[in-house]
């Protein structure tokens, strides 16, 4: 069933309780929606470890008041000893999914919190650090409950995630996952996290918390050095835009997929479906995926290594020979051969003064590598997997190169005035879900709740499925069903209602009149949306 949405003077979206009313609590002491975010982030990073973690990477697009869009990005690169060689003199012939040798990249997250959270200042913004971390302190010291999604899911090649170094101390409750509703701590994290309040977040990079890591790191076997985390910080990254009907929509650039996000819904605004939730609807926006993706899969890469202009992809001649390039009556070629995988948190904030948040956390694969460093508690992401051992690829492993990224926040600015954060959390679902779910609301009139909540669809690969199937949701009309498949799509029946895998969404609308925020998280999640 829909969620019922929140309607408030400030907000906030998360898909679990307790990130979202950590937001909550900050929005209620003063603070402001990056203060909020930051807040969540942390919480989130203990409650829901599956999904995300201080040891992954995120993404920030950030909407002032005056409607300036400003983009974070804080993914760390690969690091200095993750060469090619390295991995062949180890006999691998893909990059690993689980242990040490896949914890390749710097976790670039906290750097991410660290530069947001100066924003904040400038913008207004005064609570101290220890006030934003203290219920994630609170969570991982006193412990807290095991989500129903977490409980629910089963991770990729669980048996080497299972004997990654100290997952099993950490994650499982005697050998096994631990069931929903149990209480876990997380001490070593708790620490870390009580440290980082007193000593600021850039201790995690260049003091005793990043001393730490890099030692951990080093015992481990790992690629990354602690000259590989002195030498990170997060960067301010100017969005990717696309002004379509009556708004102009804002996404992120290279090295993640925000383009492809852009490009499906201009193609799919030239395609004139007239009727939401139509075969001609779903037809059209699984044939724009294929043609954004098929793009997208030559040309993103590190940003500081682009080939080609992103922008030049979102210009309306670019869009309209795409567009044209579809046949609406049957279901055309895909060539690219490209996995997205990817397990993630999005979630928004809006506070009473119109600064808007879309903010977006992972650690790629379900817990990431499965490497929890002894000393911190941190779970390492795997992000890394996305380069190629193939240096003539588009994405291929060198150190400090950044890796291939399906995290995209989104925001749109209605002319109106009004402003949207939204997203979702899916690998190469990220941009179909976004389409889908702005598509209702901005293109035929849904309500925000309504439109997150309607079944949904995903083109391409989700978590162990292989397949380049259509993937599709049991509420789906089975007439809709079969006149797809008339087509030539290669339909897929997920067999639930509500499934992990066709992602965890939501949006948040501030209305300009009135200040009025209209909040909603998605109902396949453990979250909600909270307000005051």
């Amino acid at each position: 069933m829909p969620e019922t949405p929140v309607f408030s003077s400030a907000a906030v979206a998360a898909p679990h309780r307790l990130a979202a009313e950590a937001g909550q609590i900050v929005l209620a002491q003063g603070g402001n929606a990056i203060e909020a975010m930051v807040a969540m982030a942390a919480t989130i990073a203990v409650v829901y470890p599956h999904m995300n973690g201080i040891g992954g990477d995120g993404f920030w697009l950030v909407c002032e008041p005056g409607g300036r869009v400003r983009g974070i990005e804080a993914c760390g690169p690969a690091g200095s000893l993750a060469t090619i060689k390295r991995y062949r003199d180890k006999e691998y012939d893909v990059l690993p999914s689980r242990g040490p040798d896949a914890a390749i990249t710097v976790a670039g997250t906290i750097g991410g919190w660290r530069l947001a959270l100066d924003l904040s200042r400038a913008l207004g913004g005064k609570l101290p650090l220890e006030t934003l971390l203290a219920d994630a302190v609170r969570h991982a010291k006193e412990g807290c409950q095991v989500s129903p999604s977490e409980e629910r899911y089963v991770p990729k090649e669980l048996d080497t995630l299972h004997d990654a170094p100290n997952f099993a101390a950490t994650y499982l409750d005697g050998g096994k996952p631990f069931k929903a509703g149990s209480i876990r701590r997380q001490p070593k994290l708790a620490a870390t996290l009580e440290q980082l309040a007193h000593a600021g977040l850039d201790d995690f990079y260049r003091g005793d918390v990043g001393r730490e890591i890099a030692a951990d790191l080093e015992r481990l076997g790992a690629p990354v050095t602690r000259a590989d985390l002195k030498g990170y910080a997060a960067k301010e990254r100017a969005p990717l835009s696309l002004k379509r009907r009556a708004a102009t929509l804002y996404n992120f650039p290279p090295p993640t997929q925000g383009m492809s996000a852009l490009m499906i819904l201009g193609i799919l605004d030239r395609l004139n479906v007239r009727a939401p939730e139509s075969t001609a609807w779903y037809h059209a926006l699984i044939e724009a995926t294929k043609r954004a993706f098929t793009v997208r899969d030559r040309v993103v890469t590190d940003f500081d290594r682009l080939k080609a202009d992103p922008a030049s992809f979102l210009t309306p001649e670019r869009l309209a020979r795409e567009a044209a390039a579809i046949a609406m009556d049957r279901a055309g070629p895909f060539p690219s051969k490209k996995a997205g995988d990817g397990d993630t948190v999005w979630m928004g904030a809006i506070d009473s003064n119109g600064l808007a948040v879309s903010f977006i956390q992972s650690v790629y694969w379900e817990y990431g590598s499965g490497t929890v460093l002894p000393a911190t508690g941190i779970c390492w992401q795997n992000r890394g997997m996305s380069f190629s051992l193939d240096p003539s690829a588009a994405n291929p492993l060198e150190p400090g190169r950044r890796p291939f990224h399906t995290l995209i926040p989104a925001i749109a600015a209605f002319d109106d005035g009004r402003v949207m954060p939204y997203g979702s959390m899916g690998g190469d679902g990220q941009p179909q879900f976004q389409a889908q779910i702005f598509s209702r609301y901005a293109d035929y009139g849904m309500a925000p709740a309504d439109a997150v909540d309607a079944p949904r669809l995903l083109f391409g690969r989700t978590w162990g499925a292989e397949s380049l199937s259509v993937k599709v949701e049991d509420r789906f009309d089975p007439g809709c069903i079969a006149a797809l498949r008339n087509m030539g799509h290669d339909i897929e029946e997920v067999g639930g209602s509500y499934m992990d895998s066709l992602g965890h969404a939501g949006m948040l609308i501030r209305h300009p009149r009135d200040g009025r925020i209209e909040a909603v998280h998605d109902p396949r999640s453990d979250g909600g949306a909270a307000g005051l």
